[in-house]
């Protein structure tokens, strides 16, 4: 790979904008597998993490696209998107059950913020193996958006567990029936919030996971306080709108 001499300050910026530059001139085009982490690390002279930061970014630009099991690629630049509030925004009856979302993302922002540190400290080989067998479900069955549904519940319970702390778990499992009655809901504020697709959601829950992976733990935590995050500010401002 021929890299570019002019390097911005932070190393994971060069990296990243030197990988922004090779897209937009077509030296990788959409589909392109990049090369892995350890040899890109080789290639710019940096460490592995900086590596992973400067991917972490392009995908959250929408310009990355992790596979479990398969490696990077690029995908095409984001087009403007016209999506539309989903319309149970304005149904009344939803209106009345709002409240109740919220709250219920208010608790799940406290223990799985939490849930995501721990994971990073304590998870195992086995919980590793178990987030990532979900993963790739998710990314095999995209378009099945029942599953879907059924996948993202199943990876916030799999985190929770990778705590190995029973009390935690039990409070996760409590929420269990909430989760189902609202992921529906959830998922669909999640798609307006980000003006984006499923693959995208995947992408979200992927770097939770390699923060995991990574034992970070105020990554995994940052990562999961935005991914719930997005959800909470749609539904505020609609809640603040009346």
């Amino acid at each position: 790979m021929e890299i570019s001499p002019n390097r911005p300050l932070k190393s994971y910026e060069w990296v990243m904008n030197d990988i922004k530059r090779k897209m937009e001139d077509g030296s990788l085009a959409p589909g392109d597998r990049l090369s892995s982490v350890a040899d890109l690390a080789a290639s710019y002279g940096v460490g592995q993490s900086t590596i992973r930061e400067a991917l972490s970014a392009l995908r959250a630009m929408g310009r990355l696209n992790i596979r479990q099991g398969s490696g990077t690629y690029v995908t095409a630049p984001p087009e403007p998107a016209s999506i539309t509030a989903p319309s149970f925004l304005y149904d009344e009856a939803w209106m009345d059950r709002a409240q109740t979302l919220r709250h219920i993302l208010e608790v799940r922002k406290v223990l799985e913020t939490g849930c995501a540190a721990l994971a990073a400290r304590n998870r195992t080989e086995a919980d590793l193996a178990a987030l990532a067998s979900i993963l790739q479900s998710m990314n095999e069955r995209l378009g099945d958006e029942a599953f879907s549904e059924q996948a993202d519940i199943r990876f916030h319970q799999e985190l929770a567990k990778a705590t190995h702390n029973p009390v935690l778990l039990e409070m996760m499992e409590s929420l269990s029936s909430k989760l189902h009655e609202s992921m529906k809901d959830t998922r669909a504020l999640w798609f307006y919030a980000e003006r984006s697709t499923a693959e995208r959601l995947l992408d979200e829950h992927q770097g939770i996971y390699e923060a995991i992976v990574g034992r970070q733990p105020a990554e995994a935590s940052q990562l999961m306080e935005a991914h719930i995050s997005k959800v909470e500010s749609v539904l505020l401002g609609k809640l603040a709108s009346g």
